[in-house]
């Protein structure tokens, strides 16, 4: 891809946990162990997988709400992964996250006219009055009205919250919004009703998403390319709607197996057994194989690169390799 908006190069961000009992060693929790991929301008990419395996901790890597313990990250260009704070904080305002739960990032003590007026404060030099005038306006552009700026976080539904999270980083005209499980707990009509509002928001503002969720349907709707996560690596990536009509590495297979459809039966042998690695262990070889029904000797031994094999596709599996 020419000219990506956001490139990110071979990143990890390993955690240490706390240490041990009776002073054993503490653990590194290898959360995200190195991923790369390019998102383009306009485009809106997808993040899938399992909880645990390190979606969330990309998108908060990207950010630089963690600093990444090796690897790059590039905005326009730009290598913004050893940033001072100061920096950071002035990149903020054109690379944007939206929490899974909307409700914890509102400050419940202040009315939504303060909350949504804070970013402007900070990172513009506009006037009272300017910055009134954007802060109503961005209440219009995510459906909300002007006489809610009084009320507090706690008085909307969780639908209006989502709602509210998207006008507080509007305010900023960001070029660059990170969505983390945006339709988390909302009830299926509500969902429809906020995936609407993302994709006129995203015409409305030019915007990129990156667009992390768990939801397969949704994001097979939403995102003209998608990358499927595991142990911390993507071992899958292309367009959605070839790698949801014919998926090559064997989790992807199983993971679309699961989505249910009416009158139609799943396939034998298209199911997982046991459970996700542990982040501080790995298995040898293929992060997959204790799990996978089709794992061959060569998988517990080598571990599989992530290669291009079909145009557009990218998979991390001996078998297709």
């Amino acid at each position: 891809m020419q000219n990506p908006i956001l490139r990110i190069v071979n990143l990890k961000k390993h955690f240490r946990s706390s240490a041990g009992f009776l002073g054993r060693r503490a653990a590194i929790i290898k959360a995200l162990d190195g991923v790369s991929l390019d998102v383009g301008k306009g485009e809106t990419f997808g993040l899938v997988g399992e909880s645990g395996c390190g979606k969330s901790t990309l998108g908060k890597t990207i950010l630089g709400i963690y600093r990444p313990t090796h690897g790059s990250v590039f905005f326009e260009g730009r290598d913004i992964t050893h940033l001072s704070r100061k920096e950071m904080v002035k990149l903020r305002k054109n690379i944007q996250y939206v929490y899974q739960n909307p409700g914890s990032s509102l400050d419940p003590r202040w009315n939504v006219k303060k909350i949504l007026a804070e970013p402007l404060m900070i990172h513009s030099s506009a006037g009272v009055a300017a910055v009134e005038k954007q802060v109503e306006e961005m209440m219009e552009a995510v459906g909300l009205t002007k006489e809610q700026l009084s009320l507090y976080p706690h008085e909307f539904s969780g639908g209006q919250q989502r709602r509210l999270g998207l006008a507080r980083i509007l305010t900023l005209n960001p070029k660059v919004v990170i969505l983390d499980e945006p339709t988390s707990g909302l009830d299926v009509s509500v969902q429809a009703t906020i995936l609407k509002l993302f994709r006129d928001l995203k015409f409305r503002f030019h915007l990129t998403y990156l667009f992390i969720s768990h939801n397969l349907g949704v994001v097979q709707m939403m995102c003209g390319r998608v990358a499927v996560m595991y142990g911390g690596k993507i071992v899958e990536l292309g367009e959605t709607s070839r790698l949801f009509a014919e998926p090559l590495h064997p989790y992807t297979k199983v993971l679309l197996a699961a989505i249910p459809v009416v009158g139609k039966r799943r396939e034998e042998g298209l199911s997982l057994s046991g459970e996700p690695p542990n982040p501080a262990e790995f298995p040898s070889g293929c992060r997959f194989w204790p799990r996978c029904a089709y794992r061959e000797d060569l998988c517990t031994a080598e571990e599989p690169s992530l290669v291009t094999v079909k145009e557009g596709r990218a998979v991390s599996c001996h078998r297709i390799a």
